[in-house]
């Protein structure tokens, strides 16, 4: 800080100089400007992608796992339906000869959360990499 004197006997006059302060601000501005771009910005989602109209499905589309989680709260892995105490062995037996460990879980719409989270912990404890949520959009493919 500075301070200028003037006026004559008897006055003071205090000014306080900012132009150290604009400094640090601009270099802290540009700083994070730099930065803003690098940090991310949500999570990756992994969306199975329809077949084209017209086509059949192909040999990678019916290795896709979907589990499904009904309104009743019923579990099934490609409309096979399983118990949930036996969903993490039966995921593990589907992945264990398979490199690429990715599911997919489809909830009902009117499902709370809180199931298809349970799910997807299941998921993980079996060893699967990747877990995918599907949508009402990502059904339609839109």
């Amino acid at each position: 800080m500075s301070m200028t004197v003037g006026g004559g006997p008897g006055k003071t006059k205090c000014d306080m100089n900012v132009t150290p302060l604009i400094d640090v601000l601009l270099v802290l501005l540009i700083i994070f400007m730099v930065i803003a771009p690098i940090t991310p910005k949500g999570l990756n989602a992994l969306v199975p992608q329809p077949a084209p109209p017209g086509q059949q499905a192909s040999a990678a589309d019916t290795r896709t796992v979907v589990v499904q989680i009904n309104k009743n709260g019923a579990i099934m892995i490609n409309q096979e339906p399983i118990e949930e105490s036996r969903l993490g062995a039966r995921l593990e037996d589907i992945f264990k000869t398979r490199a690429e460990r990715v599911v997919f879980v489809e909830g009902d719409p009117d499902l709370l959360y809180q199931s298809v989270a349970h799910v997807i912990d299941i998921a993980h404890g079996a060893g699967i990499d990747k877990v995918g949520l599907m949508t009402e959009k990502v059904k339609s493919g839109q």
